[in-house]
Parts: C-alpha cells; sequence; structure tokens
C-alpha cells in the first residue's frame, strides 16, 4: 500500500466546500489552474492530493481575509488532504511546500490554517530527531528530577563580556540548572560572541567543581552555516553543553546540517511564531509545526508559558507542550523538552505541572528569579521551592511556611 501524508486544516471558502477542496488539492499536488492533457486520469490517480473528509461547521457572511473570492456567505469546514510520498519523498523543505505553500493564497480561500500532520514512518529513517532530549539533558546538568529551573541573561542585550560572566556567577552560586542567551543575544561588537562563551564557560567550568554537576548553557549560535558549525565548535571546545538557534531564522536546511553536526543538545527558540499562528483564520497550530523541527532535530522547544505576557491563552500553552512530547511514531518517538518562559513565576507550577501531568521541562524564569527581594539565590531556591510543592500536591502557602525564600516570594509574585 502506498504510504501517504496527512494533514488537517481549517478551511473558510466563498466557493462550494467539495469544489475549493478540489482546487487546494490541485494546486498542491498535479493540477494547476486550467486542465491540461498531460495530467491523465492515470497520473492524478498516482499523484494527485486527496480530500479524505470535508465537514462543514458553520457560514458567516464575511470573510475572515481581505483579497479573493466575492460571495455573499463563506462556509467555513474541517478538511483532511492526503499526498502519496512519492511525490515527494522523506523530505522536510519540500513536505512544508506542499503542506503549507500555495494553498493560503488561492482566491477560493478566505481563511486556512493548518492543523495537525500525519507523516509516514520514512520520515523517520530520513530524519534523526533529537540526539539528546530529556535523558541527554538530565545527565549533562546533573538534574536527575524535577523540571530543569532555568533563567535568560537580562536585560537581553546591552551587557558586556564581563557583566554577562557577573551575572552568570550569581546565578550559578545561587543554584540555578539552566541559562539561557537572548534570542536578541548573538555576536555584536559590545558582547563578542568567542569572549562571551569563554568568560561564561570560565565561571560555570570553576563551579563544577563544588556543585558536582555542570550548569548548563545555552549559547545562542544563530547565524549563517559556516558561523552556527564554527560558533558551536567553539562552545564545545570551552566545554559547553548547548547551543541555541531561532528556528525561522535559520530555515529546516540550517537546522538540518546543524544537527547532522551538533554533539551537543539543540535548544530551539520559536521568535517569530506570532506571525505564523496569531491570527486563527490563516498560519499554523504549534501541533503541526512542532513535528516538523523536532524530525530535523531539535532536543528543547519554547511552548510559552501559562499565564505568560503574550496573546496565547493557557489551553493553547498546554497543548503546545503536550504535543513536544507526544511521540511521532510508535517505534521512534523523538520525545523533546517543552520550554516554559515569558513572565513566569512560581505561581505557575502547580497548574503546569497538574496540566502536563510530569515535570520533564525547563521553566525558565527572568524576573521572577531576579527581582526576589533577597537576591537571586532566593530567587532560584524560590522557584525550585514552588515546584517541589507543586509535585507534592501541597499548596504554596502551607509549603512556604518554613522556608523563607519560597514565602519572601510570594509577596512579589
Amino acid at each position: 500500500m502506498t504510504e501517504r501524508i496527512y494533514a488537517r486544516y481549517w478551511l473558510e471558502t466563498g466557493d462550494d466546500p467539495q469544489r475549493a477542496a478540489e482546487v487546494i488539492a490541485g494546486e498542491q499536488s498535479s493540477g494547476t489552474f486550467l486542465k491540461l492533457a498531460t495530467e491523465t486520469p492515470a497520473l492524478k490517480e498516482r499523484s494527485g492530493a486527496r480530500v479524505e473528509s470535508l465537514q462543514v461547521i458553520e457560514t458567516v457572511g464575511e470573510p475572515s481575509l481581505p483579497g479573493g473570492m466575492k460571495s455573499s456567505t463563506y462556509t467555513r469546514c474541517l478538511l483532511e488532504l492526503s499526498w502519496p510520498l512519492e511525490n515527494l519523498g522523506p523530505c522536510l523543505p519540500t513536505l512544508m511546500a506542499t503542506v503549507a505553500g500555495n494553498l493560503f493564497e488561492l482566491a477560493q480561500v478566505s481563511g486556512l490554517r493548518l492543523l495537525d500532520l500525519k507523516l509516514p514512518p520514512a520520515f523517520a529513517k530520513a530524519y534523526p530527531g533529537p540526539a539528546f532530549g530529556m535523558a541527554g539533558t538530565r545527565r549533562l546538568s546533573g538534574v536527575a528530577k524535577g523540571p530543569l529551573i532555568g533563567t535568560i541573561i537580562k536585560p537581553s542585550v546591552g551587557l558586556s563580556v564581563a557583566e554577562t560572566a557577573q551575572q552568570v556567577q550569581l546565578l550559578v552560586d545561587g543554584g540555578i540548572d539552566f541559562i539561557k542567551d537572548d534570542e536578541l543575544q548573538a555576536d555584536g561588537s559590545y558582547c563578542p560572541f568567542d569572549q562571551r562563551v569563554e568568560a561564561v564557560m570560565r565561571v560555570v567550568n570553576e563551579a563544577r567543581q563544588k556543585l558536582g554537576r555542570q550548569v548548563m548553557v545555552a549559547f545562542n549560535i544563530t547565524g549563517d552555516l559556516d558561523q552556527m558549525k564554527r560558533r558551536h565548535d567553539w562552545v564545545l571546545e570551552n566545554q559547553g553543553t548547548c547551543v541555541m538557534v531561532c528556528l525561522n531564522s535559520i530555515g529546516l536546511t540550517g537546522l538540518t546540517a546543524l544537527r547532522q553536526h551538533s554533539t551537543l543538545p539543540i535548544h530551539a527558540h520559536r521568535a517569530g511564531w506570532g506571525y505564523l499562528s496569531r491570527s486563527p483564520y490563516v498560519g499554523w497550530d504549534f501541533a503541526a509545526w512542532q513535528q516538523i523541527w523536532r524530525l530535523a532535530g531539535v532536543d528543547h522547544l519554547h511552548v510559552n508559558g501559562l499565564r505568560n505576557k503574550f496573546s496565547e491563552p493557557d489551553e493553547v500553552v498546554i497543548a503546545a507542550a503536550r504535543s513536544v512530547i507526544n511521540p511521532l511514531f510508535e517505534h521512534a518517538p523523538m520525545h523533546a523538552v517543552p520550554v516554559f518562559s515569558s513572565a513566569q513565576t512560581g505561581l505557575q507550577a502547580h497548574d503546569t505541572y497538574a496540566a502536563l501531568g510530569n515535570a520533564d521541562l525547563i521553566c525558565t524564569a527572568g524576573g521572577g528569579i531576579f527581582g526576589h527581594p533577597d537576591g537571586v539565590a532566593s530567587g532560584v531556591t524560590a522557584l525550585r521551592q514552588a515546584w517541589e510543592a507543586a509535585e507534592a500536591g501541597i499548596d504554596l502557602a502551607s509549603y512556604a511556611k518554613d522556608r523563607p525564600a519560597l514565602q519572601r516570594a510570594l509577596t512579589f509574585w
């Protein structure tokens, strides 16, 4: 039996829904804007996309997106299409062009969102997936259980190399597990990459003997391919244990090549996610988007956080986190690590733990740590204690009674 690729969409159209679905299927496979003699019935049967299902939800009086076909009513549907794997082979860049290419701008489409994907096992054979995941991250960081308590170097940019190292020293002394560069920090003249890595890793390496474990630092190596490879190697030479990239900046080819080169966990930032997802009428759901990047090889993937500073509601955040840990394939789960961030404090720990069902995650807090009235060490301790309370099923106020750092944190969180 021919292996097939399946994609589910939310579709809005001013055309007859079945006709619109067929237009999309044709545009994204063997068809074009007019009937060609070379698109024989046999070719279409072999290579044409197939409308697997079409379910009408409702009709509305106005289009969600501008331009395109004019109509008195617009029909909203759930649409599933499929393609034979032979059309493209297990190739992620071509998969992107197939399931999320020219279909968004078709005149028949007044709204379209890619909801989910189901890929054949051939993709698992072609792409390695995460090299480390949670198990490797725990091994390298020395955190055997619970979340990795982490933070982001702030201000995002503007600190010198020495100031960055001083901030890292405070965090390491305070018991942090994980530190990452901000996505805006790369290789500026005020804080050059090579010097920053040397200075930060000097602090981390000196503390390793005292701590009995090594704090994991995700250095932002985002750049062109040669830059990323060289920066990765520099982190490795300085005994670093993690690198970070901005996925939408480096693209699939960049990540695939980095995964082939890297011997370190890849921490993936989704900077720019909003332009792909924020409108409910066009773009991607995270469930579909994250599959592609996990296949390409990310180990950690940002999912936002509960009660965040951005626009995503809590149910969307939790759905994103669950999707990252759901198996991609029965024989190749390719689990990645969800990274919670954005205005996080200990106040979200109980709800996050309850919704996710485990603490196999990275929790990064900036102000939630640095804002502690008793200093950074107390901020780290308080966040860790909040997660201990969540895992133990004890409310924060009760758990804080004989824990001063947590008690004080509750006054400013």
